[in-house]
């Protein structure tokens, strides 16, 4: 499986992002050169896990793994084993009613071993170019492993690349803004407010309007 993946990210991946779209990343030196890191991103597109996933060198590629949903990435037998194995995916079960350590233990699990987690605190996909206010999870998560860097990263021009519901790619010029790390803090309002300050302001350095 690790040399399908190699090969997936060598042949398309790679590719599509960076030749096809094209992407101009800020602050590249910010990017973490090891694990643990949780990279949190904006969510507007199937592209983003490819863009971020093409941020690091491809030595990386089997310690970077997103957080998908599992009621759509597990739905059926074969885009179960694609997302499991080549995308390399941490499913996230969002219904049930779990407890916060349960609902996470794939995501610390990962920490722990040193891995880099893709995380979009958004939900779902928004409206293309719209950056929403985050949900809590991201709180709850990053309680679990306070030691932990997180790494707020805005992309802008995938929403138009690649928007929901759109089945046809158009090449669309990609910014990627990688900001500084920082770390949970128990106070969870302040928590939140720093997180969406932080990624506001990296909206703002590419002119863009942050928020819906």
């Amino acid at each position: 499986m690790v040399l399908l993946r190699w090969l997936f990210s060598l042949l398309i991946v790679r590719p599509l992002t960076l030749i096809v779209l094209g992407i101009h990343i800020r602050h590249r030196e910010r990017l973490p050169e090891k694990g643990p890191a949780i990279l949190v991103a904006n969510h507007n597109s199937h592209l983003d896990t490819l863009v971020m996933m093409t941020l690091f060198p491809l030595r990386m590629l089997n310690r970077i793994r997103p957080v998908a949903a599992a009621d759509y990435f597990l739905k059926n037998r074969w885009l179960a084993w694609f997302s499991l194995n080549i995308m390399h995916i941490i499913p996230l079960r969002r219904k049930g009613g779990q407890k916060s350590r349960d609902l996470f233990q794939g995501i610390t699990t990962a920490l722990t071993r040193g891995d880099l987690v893709i995380l979009y605190p958004e939900g779902s996909r928004g409206e293309p170019e719209r950056l929403q206010r985050y949900k809590s999870g991201i709180y709850h998560l990053a309680r679990e492993c306070p030691a932990v860097p997180i790494y707020p990263i805005f992309m802008h021009g995938l929403g138009k690349a690649l928007p929901k519901g759109d089945p046809i790619l158009v090449p669309f010029f990609c910014d990627v803004f990688v900001g500084e790390p920082f770390r949970w803090q128990e106070d969870r309002h302040a928590f939140m407010e720093e997180l969406n300050l932080r990624m506001a302001e990296l909206a703002g350095e590419g002119d863009f309007a942050p928020w819906e």
